[in-house]
């Protein structure tokens, strides 16, 4: 399968005019994600990855941090973003790293992005690893929540909880889907028991092992 990498020369914008989330993986607290990467609780829940394989698919982008964490651990990683105006600033943020420093432009390097629909585009890419982090029920103390999840939220947002994403994920996953859940919410009434989860503080990677070893 080819997977080129898109590119979109959308302006971060929605039609009324609002601003789409800014999205920059060359500083602040995904700098020290990367440095410190071994330490990331997502990988523990991802497993190591095999030379050889396809890539892991995150199946909603978003903002694109936890892909890029897992680009620098070693894995080839696609995303799926439906959304025009994020998918736009994501491949100008990926762009951006891809001429940062070295650390950077090697996990960018290996991440690739799509606009779609996951729930269409998972059964054709036939994936191992699938990540899945839907995007929550907004959380009561809202002024906590920083301004770029607020806008992702303005754009995303439709009173969904993944229920069709987490159901094409495991439908379409030959090894493991990877769920990323607040740590002290009940998992979407899709979900099955999980295999495992690796908990944090505030979130937990649901781990469903569909095939293979753990």
């Amino acid at each position: 399968m080819n997977w080129a990498r898109t590119s979109s020369k959308l302006q971060d914008r929605d039609g009324d005019g609002a601003s789409a989330p800014t999205i920059d993986f060359n500083g602040g607290a995904i700098a020290y994600r990367l440095r410190t990467v071994g330490q990331e609780p997502l990988l523990r829940a991802l497993g190591p990855p095999k030379p050889g394989t396809p890539p892991m698919i995150d199946a909603t982008a978003g903002l694109g941090r936890d892909a890029i964490v897992a680009a620098a651990a070693g894995y080839d990683v696609i995303l799926i973003e439906r959304v025009p105006q994020v998918h736009a600033a994501l491949a100008r943020a990926l762009e951006r790293a891809r001429a940062a420093d070295r650390r950077t432009a090697t996990a960018a390097a290996r991440m690739t992005l799509m606009l779609g629909d996951s729930c269409l585009l998972l059964p054709t890419l036939q994936p191992e690893i699938v990540l899945v982090d839907p995007m929550h029920p907004q959380r009561r103390k809202a002024a906590l929540v920083k301004k770029e999840m607020r806008l992702l939220r303005e754009f995303t947002w439709t009173g969904e909880n993944g229920n069709d994403v987490i159901a094409a994920a495991l439908a379409s996953a030959r090894r493991r889907v990877v769920l990323k859940w607040p740590a002290r919410a009940p998992l979407p009434s899709s979900a099955p028991s999980p295999t495992f989860e690796v908990v944090g503080k505030t979130i937990r990677y649901a781990v469903f092992v569909t095939g293979g070893t753990r």
